[in-house]
């Protein structure tokens, strides 16, 4: 007779019911969780994004197109091929316009969409906000001295 029993056969069977095995989804699961939803700024209106968003997906090639499903005064959803979804969201603030961009396939597309759109100037730690137009900082060889009250930068020898 086995020596486990039969009482600790079925003890194994319950804690096994109890506590299923789910295995981890491997890591490049979690990679595209992190890219179905994705945002950007922009100076573009919100009705011109909204528009934009249209235009760019009704012409796509083939299986990347997509069409207006559902609308609204901050949102477009729509639809692929294969009934893919694809949500293009839209919200104003002191930053411009944001975009928020959804779809479970189509991250890429939105991605690229997202690069069509005119970038929101942004503030550089040094030299301030972009459209201040704001000097660049000037190069120097190795060899030359740095001007009068500059910092010198780089490596010491």
């Amino acid at each position: 007779m086995n020596s486990a029993g039969p009482c600790s056969i079925l003890h194994r069977r319950e804690t096994a019911r109890a506590t299923p095995h789910r295995p981890r989804p491997p890591e490049s699961m979690h990679h595209q969780q992190r890219r179905t939803v994705q945002t950007t700024q922009t100076t573009l209106a919100p009705a011109e994004v909204l528009a934009a968003a249209k235009r760019y997906f009704a012409t796509r090639h083939g299986i990347y197109a997509a069409y207006p499903e559902k609308e609204g005064p901050t949102f477009v959803n729509l639809r692929g091929q294969g009934g893919e979804e694809i949500v293009i969201g839209v919200a104003t603030g002191d930053a411009g316009t944001a975009v928020t961009g959804s779809s479970y396939i189509f991250d890429q597309q939105i991605a690229r969409f997202f690069s069509t759109l005119p970038p929101f100037p942004t503030e550089d730690a040094t030299s301030g906000p972009d459209d201040v137009g704001a000097a660049a900082p000037e190069e120097m060889t190795p060899d030359e001295a740095p001007a009068a009250g500059a910092v010198p930068t780089g490596r010491a020898s």
